[in-house]
């Protein structure tokens, strides 16, 4: 169902998620909200278990490669599910049956769809994006674009260091609205930050993973918030991938995510850092990062 050699964008996601909703008709779909433009921001949850955790990708448009990394992912547990058979060694009913897993693949559709190619030149939301980067003529368009729509950087949203994240951005140079690095006007003015926050609220859960690209690395603390046992389950996830698992460069160490959600709860949260080279990295380095992320998605669990 999911192609993993095409640039995917927003439509192509929700094709297949109405696809393996066909297919798989167990499987619960929905949304967590809108982005910016009205888009939904799907999630998928499977599994029925009491122990909940909660995957997504997208953050950043031109890292939107980890979107069908974890469609892909999604199909292949369900398939190994349905035959009754693992995913990297583990007995997929088990998991079904223990954990119940909450996917939002693309946090950023708007984004994705710009970088990808999907809002063509001359369209009203390709000119939007287009106003904003003209400030940074340095920042090559639209490859270059991270932020949501309104040139707010996604994961630099949460309430987690955020004015600190603040003060280091504007130093940058990054004190309007930017293709990346822009913070915004405040913590959770953007709808799509605002909408995984109150997802994340909302649910129980024990673990997230972010998925970004690129460095290969494993990024699992914030200000010491994390335990022992998130460095373990951690340095499980570098040996299964072949990743460092890593200290989150000081400049982008403020805001995020998974930084929110170490201090929020904590409990075991990772930024990854998928594959390697220049984002966008190119679809054809899709199957390496499928490989070296399988386990880490499995071991998550």
């Amino acid at each position: 169902i999911v192609s993993t050699n095409i640039s995917y964008t927003y439509p192509i996601m929700q094709m297949n998620i109405n696809s393996l909703k066909t297919v798989f008709s167990f499987i619960e779909t929905g949304s967590i909200g809108n982005s910016v433009l009205g888009n939904n921001l799907s999630y998928i949850k499977i599994g029925n278990g009491e122990k909940e955790v909660f995957y997504n990708a997208s953050f950043h448009s031109n890292e939107w490669i980890t979107t069908p990394l974890l469609m892909k992912f999604i199909e292949q547990y369900l398939l190994a599910y349905v035959n009754n058979t693992t995913i990297f060694g583990f007995n997929a009913r088990n998991l079904f049956n223990n954990v119940s897993l909450y996917v939002v693949p693309m946090v950023n559709p708007d984004g994705v769809n710009l970088v990808t190619g999907e809002y063509k030149p001359g369209s009203i939301e390709y000119l939007r994006a287009q106003n904003i980067a003209k400030n940074y003529p340095s920042i090559p368009f639209p490859s270059g674009w991270k932020a949501n729509i309104n040139g707010i950087d996604l994961n630099l949203q949460f309430p987690a260091g955020w004015e600190q994240a603040r003060q280091i951005k504007f130093a940058q140079g990054f004190i309007t609205p930017a293709p990346r690095d822009f913070v915004g006007d405040g913590p959770l003015v953007a709808p799509e930050a605002l909408a995984v926050y109150n997802f994340t609220l909302s649910r129980n859960f024990e673990l997230i993973l972010a998925y970004h690209t690129q460095g290969k690395e494993i990024y699992w603390q914030f200000q010491n918030y994390a335990t022992e046992r998130a460095r373990n389950i951690g340095i499980q996830f570098a040996n299964a991938s072949g990743y460092r698992l890593a200290d989150v460069p000081f400049a982008s160490s403020f805001a995020g995510y998974k930084d929110w959600f170490l201090q929020e709860y904590r409990r075991p949260g990772y930024t990854i850092e998928a594959g390697i080279g220049q984002n966008p990295l190119p679809i054809s380095q899709f199957n390496e990062i499928y490989q070296d992320n399988l386990g880490i998605l499995v071991l998550g669990m």
